[in-house]
C-alpha cells in the first residue's frame, strides 16, 4: 500500500509539473483547451519569458509524461513481482487514478484556479475572470474521468495479470 501511495504522489507531482510547464513556460493557447471558455477566449500565446523557456517547458512536459508512464509501469511491475491478484491490481490502479483526480479537483480547480493568483500572475488578462465562481465549471468532465477510471483500472489489472 505504501508504494501505491508513493506512486500516486509521483503522478500528482507529474500533473503539477505539466501545469507549471504549460502555464509558466510553454504559454501556448493550444494547451488551454480544458480551461473555462471565457478564459480560453482572452488567453493569448505568449512570447518566451526568457530565452529557451518554450524548449524547457516542452522538455518538462515530456518528463511529466514519462513520470506518469513510469508510475503505472512501476506499479504493475511491483504487483507482478508480488504476485498480485486481479483485485489488488485493480485497487492499486484505481486508487492511483482517483487520487490524481482528487488532486486535480482540489489543488488545480479549487485552489489554483479559484483562490490564488497563479493564473493571473502568468496571464494578467484573466485576473477579472478567475475566482470562486469557477469551481465546478468542469464537473461533467471530472465525472466522466472518474467513470472512465473503472474500465481503465480493470484493463491495466488484466494486462498485469497476464504477466503474473
Amino acid at each position: 500500500m505504501l508504494l501505491t501511495v508513493v506512486l500516486s504522489l509521483v503522478m500528482m507531482a507529474a500533473l503539477f509539473l505539466m501545469l507549471y510547464a504549460s502555464v509558466a513556460l510553454v504559454q501556448d493557447k493550444r494547451l488551454f483547451t480544458s480551461a473555462p471558455k471565457d478564459i480560453q477566449a482572452v488567453v493569448q500565446t505568449k512570447a518566451e519569458r526568457f530565452p529557451g523557456a518554450h524548449v524547457l517547458g516542452w522538455c518538462l512536459l515530456a518528463v511529466a509524461v514519462l513520470l506518469f508512464a513510469g508510475a503505472i509501469v512501476c506499479g504493475g511491475w511491483d504487483g507482478i513481482c508480488s504476485e498480485f491478484s486481479f483485485g489488488r491490481f485493480f485497487f492499486r490502479f484505481l486508487f492511483m487514478l482517483v487520487s490524481l483526480k482528487a488532486f486535480d479537483m482540489l489543488v488545480f480547480d479549487w485552489f489554483l484556479l479559484c483562490h490564488s493568483q497563479f493564473f493571473p500572475h502568468y496571464y494578467p488578462e484573466v485576473s477579472g475572470l478567475v475566482g470562486p465562481h469557477l469551481f465546478g465549471f468542469n464537473w461533467r468532465s471530472h465525472l466522466l474521468h472518474l467513470l472512465a477510471f473503472l474500465p481503465a483500472s480493470a484493463g491495466l489489472a488484466w494486462i498485469c495479470t497476464l504477466f503474473s
